[in-house]
């Protein structure tokens, strides 16, 4: 399973870029302009690994939600079922459910938190790139 690119990957390359950018001789409206600007992108950049984040997590809970369907035809098998393909077929399905719950898990657990800074209710609303 891929896992996705963390938060901090952009961070050291803004870090990295303003380092470099440190030794340049800008006056300092510039400067002050400048750091902004990578802040800003630092920002949205944060933002927008955390929308994909959870985008990634609801697909995944609604591809559960989909197999849980099927899931309650369980209820009608018996011991005395004689196809057992459908015992296979139950099986796939806690199998599907199970990685998909995984890899939701691994994406909530990816949504790059900044340390020290909260997530604000405006960083988890769904908007368009």
């Amino acid at each position: 399973m891929a896992r996705p690119i963390r938060m901090t990957q952009a961070t050291d390359l803004v870090s990295r870029l303003q380092r470099v950018l440190l030794a340049v001789d800008l006056d300092c409206s510039c400067r002050t302009r400048l750091d902004g600007a990578l802040n800003r992108f630092s920002s949205l950049e944060h933002r927008r690994q955390i929308r994909k984040a959870l985008a990634t997590a609801r697909e995944h809970k609604d591809q559960i939600i989909a197999r849980l369907a099927f899931l309650a035809e369980l209820d009608e098998i018996t011991e005395s079922e004689s196809d057992q393909t459908v015992f296979e077929e139950m099986a796939l399905l806690f199998d599907e459910i199970s990685i998909a719950a995984a890899e939701a898990a691994v994406a909530i657990r990816d949504a790059p938190l900044k340390a020290g800074n909260p997530i604000e209710l405006t960083d988890l609303v769904e908007t368009s790139e």
